[in-house]
């Protein structure tokens, strides 16, 4: 026979029972710490990836000199610094280029569009005002400030790409801008796409990885660098290939040959019916 407890044993059992069951509860923002950790590590192993990936794909980083970025620096302080700061980092008149790399330097000095002679809509492509060393002087210069993309290796370069996965990858990505065959278009408040005839391949390929004016950055992780090569082979075979259609009209669209069409066919039409009238008459 089990042993009666009292009133006594009972409450005290009951109280035992009773704080055991508290000290074993959790606390109510015990679930919230536990997904903000869970969150917290699935976003930094996304990141670590994500970071090791990009890096691994992009070109390796040219080494400088200290001579030619001390030159770069100077260079940058006398012709650059009054939009962009002493420092580069940035005013109300231009960005920050911390961080944008010799890329972006490289292409925007390199093609004329910098440094700007008039504020507007987008900077022109004009005739470069440095020589090849000092373009180079100052994307180490720009590029020793912070991590950015690099100059491309030459073997991206060369056009020995697959231009028909190129031509895929520009019509997806580049065409709605630039037309499909590259010849440039308008865009919106007096912006436009330059045309890509005679733009040399590092241009089109830091073009690509900065995204210069109006134009998206297409990073390793959306193009990578071999889509890009790709990319450059197709536009250099349209550019030394004659169209098989025969006469171009500027590879504008259908609007440049619609235009054709009512202008000089129309033209001619009604040329020849006057033509003929004044013969019979």
């Amino acid at each position: 026979m089990r042993p009666r407890l009292s009133g006594t044993a009972k409450r005290g059992t009951a109280r035992t029972s009773t704080a055991a069951r508290k000290g074993g509860r959790r606390h109510p923002l015990a679930t919230v710490a536990l997904l903000a950790i869970g969150l917290g590590l699935t976003g930094g192993a996304y990141a670590a990836f994500t970071t090791t990936t990009a890096s691994a794909e992009q070109p390796q980083v040219q080494s400088a000199t200290k001579s030619s970025v001390d030159e770069g620096q100077k260079l940058f302080q006398a012709n650059c610094a009054t939009c962009h700061g002493m420092n580069a980092e940035g005013t109300t008149n231009a960005p920050s280029l911390i961080g944008v790399g010799a890329a972006a330097v490289d292409f925007q000095v390199g093609t004329g569009r910098m440094p700007m002679q008039m504020q507007g809509p987008q900077a022109p492509e004009k005739p470069v005002q440095f020589t090849d060393e000092q373009v180079t002087a100052l994307a180490d210069y720009v590029a020793s400030l912070a991590p950015g993309p690099s100059i491309p290796e030459q073997k991206y370069l060369a056009g020995k790409g697959d231009a028909a996965r190129g031509a895929e990858l520009f019509r997806v990505n580049c065409a709605m801008c630039h037309n499909v065959a590259g010849a440039g278009g308008a865009l919106t408040e007096g912006k436009y796409a330059p045309a890509l005839t005679g733009v040399t391949a590092k241009h089109i390929y830091e073009a690509m990885v900065t995204g210069p004016q109006n134009m998206p950055v297409f990073n390793d992780l959306n193009i990578d660098p071999q889509g890009k090569a790709d990319i450059i082979t197709y536009l250099k075979y349209i550019q030394n290939n004659p169209s098989p259609g025969g006469f171009e009209l500027g590879s504008l669209g259908p609007v440049a040959e619609g235009l054709f069409l009512w202008i000089f066919g129309l033209g001619a039409i009604v040329a020849l019916t006057v033509w003929i009238t004044a013969k019979s008459n």
